[in-house]
């Protein structure tokens, strides 16, 4: 199976590569922007990590991508689909490096592999994990059309921290997209 890569505007979206790893390694060590994405993490340990996304893609056929933005080619990030096993649903999500906040990255990733996650991977609900303090995340769910479901469990090591389950269903999603100019 060839590995996807999506263009938008602004970012190109691509299975991870071992070039990448500094940047996730970087991001994974800043305490804010790693807080709500499994927390603060040693290299080895991002290291495990980043092959844990990058095997995903050799076993599952799909995972997160890593985000490069145009303009710099520089790694802004990693989101899109996740489905480990254990977790509550089918899930896009998304974790942007703390420089890039603020630009509509997450949302413009994430509209395009909301798209690539029920166009090409058949899913019929998307769910985003978001921790109920994390009001950017939040409002990224809601641009994208997904509301709050309820509070939801996450597998070890994760199993002890609140999380709700924000989502929508393959209709919800194309019904909006049918709206948008």
């Amino acid at each position: 199976m060839d590995k996807p890569r999506i263009e938008t505007e602004r970012l190109i979206l691509r299975p991870p590569l071992r070039e990448d790893f500094d940047a996730y390694a970087a991001n994974m060590a800043d305490e804010e922007a790693s807080h709500f994405i499994g927390g603060l993490q040693s290299r080895p340990e991002a290291w495990r990590g980043f092959l844990q996304v990058a095997g995903a893609w050799e076993i599952q056929g799909f995972a997160m991508f890593s985000v490069i933005e145009k303009a710099s080619g520089r790694w802004v990030g990693r989101l899109g689909p996740w489905f480990p096993e254990g977790w509550p649903g089918p899930e896009v999500g998304w974790g942007i490096v703390r420089d890039a906040w603020g630009k509509g990255y997450a949302t413009e990733g994430a509209v395009a592999t909301m798209d690539y996650a029920f166009d090409v991977l058949g899913w019929e609900r998307v769910i985003h994990s978001i921790a109920p303090d994390n009001t950017a995340s939040q409002a990224v769910a809601r641009k994208l059309g997904s509301r709050c479901l309820g509070p939801g469990v996450l597998p070890e090591p994760y199993a002890d921290k609140p999380i709700e389950l924000w989502g929508q269903s393959r209709e919800d999603w194309r019904a909006r997209r049918k709206q948008k100019p």
